[in-house]
């Protein structure tokens, strides 16, 4: 469902009539907006409104999977190995991993959504409301323009007209971010020789430069030493990792908590380089409900 219904749409979600609808605007019963002359409604604080409505038994919520969603990051993949968490992944973006976690087919994900004045708590919000969920930083990140060795001649977005580039897919948070630079120095995706398939991980980005099939992309400067690359910093990043509040305490999570603070995981964060871990641990958002 989108992030905020029409009328019509709140209807068929509450099963009543588009005039029942209104009248629950009006009146004030229901959270809505009014922009340009429509009126639109919230979907995730319509979730909440439905929830506090709730009568009767409480019934125990399912179990969450043990699988970390969202953005992929070379860092926090090796602490879910190394750490013996035994927590699944499933990359395809930080907007996916928002996805997952709110329809609960995720227990976490992690985000680097650039927002006016910050990171990542304003989709969160959106997302899931002030639903049970934990904003965890992991750390801050260098991200700029990885480029294939050999490459010369780009020292940044303006210089990607006509250059072979690597994309990410569209719910990841650094192709918006890319697309919102290309836009910002009168660029656009048709201006650029991009490949046919995008990249789906941060490695797959460097790994094509690494192999020539590309001239440059956007990606973590975490990489550029492991693969050889170019890098081009344009931007920091905060990192972070999303949880609903219940499964922060099991086992699985927990193991992976107790590793990020360990002096492996710092030591691994140097060796890679372009991490800094000085705010890890520091909670950006914690959901009141639940």
């Amino acid at each position: 469902m989108p992030e905020f219904l029409t009328t019509r749409e709140l209807a068929d979600l509450l099963r009543i009539g588009e005039r029942k609808a209104y009248d629950l605007a009006s009146s004030g019963e229901i959270p809505h907006v009014r922009a340009m002359g429509k009126l639109l409604f919230p979907r995730s604080e319509i979730l909440a409104w439905l929830n506090a409505s709730r009568s009767g038994p409480q019934v125990a919520d399912p179990p969450l999977p043990p699988i970390v969603a969202g953005s992929h990051d070379p860092l926090l993949d090796w602490a879910l190995r190394e750490s013996g968490s035994g927590l699944a992944t499933y990359y395809d973006g930080s907007f996916d991993g928002l996805e997952r976690l709110r329809d609960r087919s995720a227990q976490a994900a992690a985000l680097h959504i650039h927002e006016d004045g910050g990171f990542n708590t304003t989709a969160l919000r959106q997302a899931v409301g002030e639903s049970p969920v934990v904003l965890i930083e992991i750390a801050h990140r260098r991200r700029g323009l990885l480029l294939a060795p050999g490459t010369t001649g780009i020292a940044g977005f303006a210089n990607l007209g006509g250059r072979r580039v690597v994309l990410r897919q569209d719910s990841a948070a650094s192709q918006r971010l890319f697309d919102a630079q290309l836009d910002a120095h009168g660029l656009k995706r048709d201006d650029l020789k991009t490949l046919p398939a995008c990249a789906r991980t941060e490695e797959e980005l460097a790994i094509a430069l690494h192999d020539g099939k590309a001239e440059a992309g956007f990606g973590l400067g975490a990489l550029a030493g492991l693969y050889g690359l170019g890098f081009v910093p344009t931007h920091e990043e905060r990192f972070d990792l999303a949880v609903w509040r219940r499964a922060y305490f099991d086992p699985p999570m927990q193991s992976l908590m107790d590793f990020l603070r360990s002096s492996r995981f710092a030591k691994r964060a140097e060796e890679l380089g372009g991490y800094d871990l000085t705010g890890l641990g520091t909670v950006h958002h914690n959901g009141a409900s639940g």
